[in-house]
């Protein structure tokens, strides 16, 4: 029996994928990295509801810094798919040689995404993997050339399929075909393809290339400010994300709360100067009980040190001046 390691981002065409080589045979174990970008919660999902093991990697740090300067550039958004499928396929093709597997497959299908998923691109990916010849797109296969997997007879080429275009009817109707009872919608999944959030990672990249892997994540809770080219902040929006924000904190970065009024957190990170502290603290004044009051206090931690500052709420039309 071979074994196919399969990339399973938990949509319907990864599923798909792996089924159609489960059901010839071939002894399917499924893949999923995690990033601050996507997660694993539908491959896990998708992995239980076909029977197949998934394995978990957190990959957090190097994708961050693959997407800093990616080879083949950035789609619609800051979503730099062919750098990032060959980055999988890299990091799973190590595993696949560690671990005894004989290929790597996937769900993508040609010509479904036209600028990531056209042949060039396909060809593209494989090439950059690292691993070209141990590469199996079950969905699109007999479309594509023949690879080393099927002339060896791991795969059998004829239960492969010949999906193409954008279209999910194909996929839909091999889904009830094989009872699929649930399965997600297509798009979405990535923060990357998502504008407003690319644009705070613009910003985030422009001003703080060393960017760590948390300052993605504070990017993902609350509202952003860039108080200056070297500070900005971040304000948590309800509970949830203020103990979000509270769980991220690094030695360096600096808590503002204001005093004797409730609302929200916010977090400073960079390399602040007084006058953006001050600024953080006014812009922070302007939201909770305490925002209509004429002078408040606002209380500032940095890992054992804390001090106040006294500030008037910013009015709303400055606050949006600073707002990403």
């Amino acid at each position: 029996m071979s074994k196919g390691l399969g990339l399973i981002s938990g949509g319907l065409d990864s599923i798909l994928a792996a089924m159609v080589l489960k059901r010839q045979g071939v002894d399917v174990t499924g893949i999923v990295f995690v990033t601050p970008f996507f997660g694993s919660e539908k491959a896990e999902k998708a992995a239980s509801q076909i029977g197949i093991p998934l394995l978990i990697r957190d990959i957090g740090d190097i994708h961050l810094e693959m997407l800093k300067n990616p080879k083949y550039g950035y789609g619609r958004n800051m979503n730099p798919c062919i750098d990032c499928h060959a980055m999988m396929f890299r990091l799973a093709g190590r595993i696949m040689n560690d671990e005894g597997y004989d290929f790597l497959f996937s769900g993508e299908v040609l010509g479904q995404r036209p600028m990531s998923q056209n042949l060039s691109a396909l060809k593209a990916v494989a090439n950059y993997s690292d691993f070209p010849n141990r590469i199996l797109r079950p969905l699109s296969a007999k479309l594509l050339p023949i690879t080393p997997m099927e002339e060896q007879g791991l795969v059998d080429r004829e239960r492969l399929l010949d999906i193409q275009g954008r279209t999910r009817r194909r996929q839909e109707e091999l889904a009830r075909e094989w009872k699929l009872v649930e399965y997600p919608g297509s798009g979405g999944g990535c923060l990357l393809t998502e504008k407003s959030f690319a644009g705070r990672l613009k910003d985030l990249f422009a001003y703080n290339p060393q960017a760590s892997v948390i300052d993605v994540e504070y990017l993902k809770l609350g509202r952003q400010y860039r108080l200056s080219d070297s500070a900005k902040l971040t304000l948590g929006r309800d509970k949830v994300s203020n103990e979000a924000l509270k769980s991220l904190l690094r030695p360096e970065d600096i808590l503002l709360r204001t005093l004797n009024f409730s609302g929200p957190l916010g977090v400073v990170t960079g390399d602040a100067s007084p006058a953006d502290l001050t600024t953080a603290a006014a812009i922070l004044a302007s939201y909770g009980k305490g925002k209509d009051e004429p002078r408040l206090e606002v209380l500032l931690r940095q890992g054992e040190q804390s001090w106040t500052v006294e500030v008037s709420p910013m009015p709303r039309e400055r606050v949006a001046d600073y707002i990403l």
